[in-house]
């Protein structure tokens, strides 16, 4: 069965596109081909703006991401196979859609087939009050 992951990737940059945000991908750089410039890379990662104001997009299908954008002035090919892509967002609110790092093949094991929760009574919360003023606190001006 085909991965829903590049599906769901267009669809959450072309949402961004559309309302005027700019879709920015996580990426893991230790990927296997991934083709990124290493001078920008963080804790194993990094973060590209995939914007069509800032990139000539090239592909984006089911297998990867390819573009050409400029680092530091000099224009450079980046190549992101789709499994290396851990999240597509927009900068300016964080909302998008950020995977889970495992094989999309596979389905994802539940961690407790029946799981069990503790039921307890309902906390009621207290509101702090603050004691009404005699008179009020406020001066006239005139």
């Amino acid at each position: 069965m085909t991965s829903t992951k590049p599906y769901l990737m267009r669809a959450i940059f072309e949402w961004a596109e559309e309302n005027g945000f700019t879709p920015q991908v996580l990426v893991n750089a230790g990927g296997e081909g991934v083709e990124v410039p290493k001078a920008h890379i963080v804790d194993g990662q990094i973060v590209l703006n995939i914007s069509s104001s800032a990139v000539q997009l090239h592909v984006m299908d089911n297998e990867c991401i390819s573009f050409s954008a400029r680092f530091s002035g000099i224009e450079q090919d980046i190549f992101l196979p789709i499994d290396s892509i851990l999240a597509i967002f927009a900068r300016e609110n964080s909302q998008g859609i950020f995977f889970e790092d495992m094989d999309d093949d596979t389905d994802p094991e539940p961690s407790d087939p029946s799981p069990t929760r503790m039921l307890t009574e309902p906390t009621t919360l207290k509101t702090k009050t603050k004691p009404k003023r005699d008179t009020s606190h406020l001066k006239i001006i005139k």
